[in-house]
């Protein structure tokens, strides 16, 4: 069974109900608190953490003094604009006495679908974790229609896992784990301490949610589960209300996890090396060892560009002689790698004439 103890990089997803006094519509501020020193006991650790946060909408709509009931499209992103200050600023001021710096990083569904969009949201993210930074996540309820919605956080948790390269999704939830029936309607329900397949039995145990503030239910949590663990990422859920909810889990509390399927590395290079190549980038010899040593490909070491490919776009790397070595996402768009072919790192922005990254294809976007 996964745990916390050995984890390099989590994310952990907080829901509306957890955050924000159902009640009152105010921040449970001691909660917060409590979370913040698991935040610091984790990065104390040698940890990244990424925190993905509900209530921006609870927030705002107490602040504008909007109703209770069901808020129309309008209604949510103005409650979301406002609140979404709120929220960044608590999280802020929570996180600062431990000397954590913090990021607000809004995102849509479309930053995902969309290859460009999702690879500038990962290196976005990867910047700020190399730097010490905990990002605050959410999605961007201002500007998000139903179109281009997760619609839960469970779902955008799951994701943002992904893009990160997480090894450990922690869902902070109303319940203490998966069980086979809803445990609040049906007292013989059995909880599960670990979860290796998501078979068609459990999609049928999965019930909704009674939450009053919170939109998802189980089967958005075993939708995240599936995701998360084919990328290669653990997930646990477990009760959060409790005042240190994370070290709780790391203690013992009950939880279920779901078991992942090999490590975040394999599980993107596979996805990687599974995509149709829309072009072939030639290297020399020296770059063909280099790559070979785990070593990013540089624009020194491509000999020829062939195909016509976009930023992002997989793209298969062949050897002087035409025989493959493997396939990764270009970091720039054929035209510009045509360009940049054969010349020095720091002769990229005198070509193009904006500063572009060093490597054509970087190590971590390639499948050999």
């Amino acid at each position: 069974m996964a745990t916390l103890s050995d984890a390099k990089r989590v994310v952990i997803k907080i829901g509306s109900a957890l955050l924000v006094d159902r009640n009152k519509g105010v921040l449970r501020e001691d909660w917060l608190r409590g979370l913040a020193e698991d935040v610091a006991m984790l990065k104390a650790r040698g940890a990244d953490v990424v925190l993905v946060s509900s209530g921006s909408i609870a927030l705002g709509r107490r602040a504008l003094d909007l109703p209770a009931t069901e808020l129309s499209l309008d209604q949510s992103q103005a409650a979301a604009a406002v609140g979404q200050i709120r929220l960044a600023r608590a999280y802020e001021e929570a996180l600062a006495p431990h000397g954590i710096t913090t990021a607000q990083v809004l995102v849509t569904l479309e930053d995902s679908a969309n290859r460009r969009r999702y690879l500038n949201s990962r290196a976005t993210l990867a910047q700020l974790l190399s730097l010490g930074v905990v990002p605050i996540v959410n999605e961007n309820d201002t500007v998000a229609t139903d179109e281009i919605r997760y619609g839960d956080n469970d779902r955008l948790a799951a994701q943002i896992a992904l893009t990160t390269g997480a090894d450990r999704l922690v869902l902070l939830s109303d319940v203490d784990g998966f069980y086979s029936a809803n445990p609040m309607e049906d007292p013989t329900a059995q909880r599960f301490d670990v979860i290796e397949d998501i078979t068609a039995e459990i999609e049928d145990m999965a019930g909704e949610g009674v939450s009053g503030l919170s939109k998802g239910g189980m089967i958005t949590k075993l939708m995240a589960a599936k995701t998360a663990t084919a990328g290669g990422c653990a997930m646990a859920i477990t009760e959060g209300s409790v005042m240190r909810p994370v070290s709780a889990l790391q203690e013992g509390a009950n939880a279920t996890w779901f078991t992942a399927q090999g490590t975040p590395q394999l599980a993107r290079k596979r996805w990687i090396g599974s995509m149709k190549p829309q072009g072939t980038l030639i290297v020399d010899a020296g770059a063909a060892r280099a790559l070979g040593q785990g070593k990013s490909l540089l624009a020194a070491g491509v000999i020829d560009v062939d195909g016509d490919f976009g930023r992002g776009d997989p793209v298969v790397i062949a050897d002087p002689e035409g025989h493959k070595i493997g396939q990764g996402l270009a970091a720039y768009k054929s035209g510009d790698a045509a360009k940049i072919k054969g010349h020095h790192s720091r002769d990229i922005e005198p070509l193009l004439g904006y500063p572009g990254r060093a490597a054509l294809v970087h190590r971590d976007d390639m499948a050999l």
